[in-house]
């Protein structure tokens, strides 16, 4: 496959799944930790509002009053800076029930996005924990009209338009007291694409076609993780597998593989280093638009692609303030078909620097910037905890 096609998680599910996981990684943020720490409750010198968004212990800009109290409705922003999308956001409307005490609370969310390269979208997600949190169920959806760039053709990218609907009901249960779970879930996703211009390139017209995707998903988590949003230490480590089956609802055959590891240890009281390792695999009769791709900071979304994808990432993190960090990274990965050999594999390579504020100290939220230099020039990302978050 050459270096030119579609990328198997494309931009439009990243920046999604991106906009989900910031809404559920707050509400797993408001759990037992914020309930354990308590809430200082403002003086009588210091306004109420002023108390939520400063920090008690150092004057400074601080959202962990304002978490604290969150429940009921709240209103989140989420930036998007996907170069494949342009610059953008999504809005939505979070309702929080943090339940009993100790428990993980629930959250549901709905909300728009849209980008200034004319994709837009809106999507729904609930999560909820039952039995004392050692079970959670997601249902999540999303309906969206997504502007992209096709590379397969050879030459110029040709931009197009993907018509896409899509939901997911997934499960996950703990194994006893430890922090590893087993996940099944249900995705089913109707999309179809609309070239630009069809004419000049053979292969086109048979792309523009509506394809139904469904299929069972499987996996295995391991998370000892001391932090959901910016972690100093510990593992991450996720095994999944998808089957897409004419039997399940699907229009073609197809099995996706996923690894992926990830570890963060201190090195120093104020320098942090994380490694982050995955890979992909895809058989079987996948659309073009479900091909597994590179994805780091620095490297476009629809270029490096095939059905074996690896990568690599290191990234170290310095608090030179109490306040503010500084990040330096790079990375590499491959991409090969079945048939090329290991050699033969395109890769691409990405390093850049970025800068953080620890903005809700209490839940160890940190925000900045990623500028990164990659094979087609530089990238900028505006970073929410983790450019390798997990929920």
């Amino acid at each position: 496959m050459r270096r030119a096609e579609v990328a198997a998680k494309p931009a439009y599910l990243r920046a999604w799944q991106q906009s989900l996981w910031t809404l559920l990684l707050a509400s797993s943020a408001l759990s037992s930790s914020a309930q354990d720490a308590g809430t200082t409750p403002p003086t009588e010198s210091t306004p109420a509002k002023a108390a939520l968004l400063h920090s008690a212990e150092d004057g400074a800009f601080d959202m962990s009053g304002f978490l604290d109290q969150a429940h009921g409705f709240v209103p989140v922003i989420i930036p998007i800076t996907e170069p494949a999308l342009g610059l953008g956001g999504a809005l939505a409307l979070v309702f929080i029930d943090k339940g009993q005490s100790g428990e993980r609370p629930d959250i549901s969310a709905v909300g728009g996005l849209k980008t200034d390269n004319g994709t837009h979208g809106l999507f729904l997600a609930d999560s909820r924990y039952w039995h004392g949190g050692s079970l959670q169920s997601m249902a999540a959806g999303m309906d969206a009209e997504v502007n992209l760039e096709f590379y397969g053709a050879g030459g110029a990218p040709r931009a197009y338009t993907l018509d896409t609907r899509m939901g997911l009901l997934q499960g996950k249960l703990r194994i006893g007291e430890s922090r590893s779970w087993l996940g099944a879930g249900y995705l089913l996703m109707d999309a179809s694409a609309r070239f630009d211009t069809v004419q000049d390139i053979p292969q086109l017209p048979d792309l523009e076609r509506r394809v139904r995707s469904a299929g069972l998903l499987a996996g295995y988590t391991h998370d000892s993780r001391d932090n959901l949003f910016t972690p100093n230490s510990g593992n991450y480590l996720d095994a999944s597998a998808a089957l897409f089956s004419e039997a399940l609802g699907s229009d073609g055959d197809f099995q996706r593989v996923m690894l992926t590891g990830i570890h963060y240890r201190p090195l120093s009281e104020t320098v942090f280093l994380g490694v982050m390792g995955s890979a992909a695999f895809s058989y079987g009769d996948s659309p073009f638009y479900l091909i597994p791709a590179i994805s780091m900071r620095g490297v476009p979304a629809m270029s490096y692609q095939g059905r074996q994808v690896a990568q690599l990432e290191a990234e170290l993190r310095w608090r030179f303030s109490p306040r503010y960090s500084a990040v330096a990274f790079a990375g590499t990965g491959r991409a090969k078909d079945l048939s090329e050999r290991f050699g033969e594999a395109r890769v691409a390579s990405a390093g850049g620097l970025g800068i953080r504020y620890e903005i809700a100290r209490k839940y160890g939220l940190h925000m900045g910037i990623d500028a990164a230099h990659g094979p087609e020039g530089m990238a900028y990302y505006v970073q929410f905890g983790s450019a390798w978050m997990r929920p």
